[in-house]
């Protein structure tokens, strides 16, 4: 690959220049609705195992207590806040996620900024576009090597999410052009992050460490800590180390005008969100044919199906939530697919074993990740045949405002107080007329005795 002078230059330049009033308003509008399903992951991944494990390390190794742990009342060092609610967001995978790349952009993203709001005060709208172009600058990175980097095993919610927390905090930092180069160049050599780890809990390593390099390389930048010319298009940079052709236009195609959050897509359900499409055929389905002796399931995919969730023999709700026999067999199950259809106990249910055996998969490039097709065969000698055009929570069929604003109230509901959730819904969506948005984060921390 020839070297790309200036590329880094020009999305620094796009960060340090844009301004609120540049945001189309429908923009502006997704951006919220992104912070405000981050509030309902991260509080539901809050108190999982391998969030309480990863703060009993990092307690070890800090006595500082400058930002908020959403979902608990323990306060840590700015770095580790954003490790941990990065974590909690992205460990049940019901983070969002950005279609053409499969990167999880708000995980990585918005725990670096609310974390440096803790320490530096921000308004709600320098919050907003600084979360906006970091948007922005992860995906199209992402967007430059996709879908071959995914595909290769890389997990570019995390290769990719550092470039967006620093980019993001770059911003809220008023880092000049050069000082986000060196930012990028900072994040760029911290990035990684591999698909192996999805299914185990050090998959939520290389996510918070995404939020939490990506934070420190925009604070060191801000020092003056250099990096070099040119880190993701140089000879040795980092498009070039990970070995895919370049698609040069990502980075500039509608540049201001079309705007890589639009492209968002939120969760219904706590797992791989390319078999989404899936649950909601089968959970339809159900309704009407409650108690069906279901004989056979044919399940038909994009290839990303079968790369990521073809796993039949899982024991553990981690593998659950990538694993699409597991997913479909529960819903028919339970007639759900909520959090406890994604534990240990669900994945050792010998009623969901039975059903999940039943199930293939196949592939089928010309279907998109967002529909499907099913087959179900019956003990009653019926073949039902489903076709899912565009999941739940895609652009194309979005989950609505109150449907976000319903998913945080449960995720909520057994970590802060009602009225304190209707005050963090309002501060959301207020966030435009908001002096200082370090009250997100306390607002999304159990009330104090």
């Amino acid at each position: 690959m020839q070297p790309r002078p200036g590329t880094t230059q020009r999305l620094a330049r796009f960060v340090a220049d844009t301004r609120w009033q540049d945001v189309p308003g429908s923009a502006r509008q997704e951006a919220k609705r992104a912070l405000l399903n981050f509030f309902a992951v991260a509080l539901s991944g809050s108190r999982t195992g391998p969030v309480e494990i990863a703060l009993k390390s990092l307690a070890e190794l800090t006595g500082s207590r400058q930002a908020s742990v959403i979902g608990r009342s323990e306060r840590v060092d700015a770095l580790s806040a954003a490790f941990l609610n990065a974590a909690s967001a992205n460990v049940f995978d019901f983070c969002d996620t950005h279609l053409p790349t499969v990167i999880h952009p708000t995980a990585p993203l918005a725990p670096a900024l609310l974390a440096l709001s803790e320490l530096r005060i921000v308004t709600g709208t320098e919050l907003l576009l600084a979360f906006t172009l970091g948007f922005e600058i992860e995906c199209r990175i992402g967007r430059v090597m996709s879908p071959g980097h995914y595909a290769k095993g890389w997990h570019i919610a995390s290769t990719c999410g550092v470039f967006g927390a620093a980019a993001g905090a770059g911003r809220l930092l008023g880092l000049t052009e050069q000082k986000l180069v060196w930012a990028l160049g900072n994040a760029a050599t911290q990035s990684s992050g591999l698909c192996e780890c999805l299914g185990w809990p050090a998959k939520s390593i290389s996510v918070g460490n995404a939020a939490r390099n990506g934070l420190w390389a925009a604070l060191l930048a801000d020092k003056g800590f250099e990096g070099p010319p040119e880190p993701l298009a140089g000879v040795q940079g980092f498009f070039n180390a990970m070995g895919e052709p370049p698609k040069w236009e990502a980075i500039t195609e509608g540049w201001g005008e079309s705007w890589e959050i639009m492209q968002n897509s939120i969760k219904p359900y706590p797992c791989g969100f390319v078999i989404h499409p899936f649950l909601d055929g089968v959970l339809d389905w159900r309704r009407t044919h409650k108690g069906a002796r279901i004989e056979r399931i044919v399940l038909t995919g994009n290839p990303l199906l079968s790369d990521r969730t073809d796993r039949p023999e899982i024991t553990t709700g981690r593998e659950a939530q990538v694993s699409v026999q597991h997913a479909v067999a529960a819903a028919l199950v339970f007639g759900r697919a909520g959090v406890e259809e994604f534990t240990d106990a669900c994945a050792q249910n010998p009623d969901v074993i039975a059903i999940r055996r039943k199930v293939e998969v196949r592939r089928d490039p010309a279907i998109a990740t967002i529909a499907g097709r099913i087959e179900i065969w019956t003990g009653d000698g019926n073949k039902h045949s489903l076709a899912i055009a565009a999941t739940r929570g895609s652009p194309a069929n979005p989950m609505t405002d109150a449907d976000i604003e319903m998913k945080l109230r449960t995720a909520a509901a057994t970590r802060i107080a009602e009225q304190q959730t209707q005050l963090l819904i309002d501060g959301v969506w207020g966030l435009e007329a908001c002096q200082d948005a370090s009250a997100l984060a306390r607002l999304a921390v159990p009330e104090r005795s």
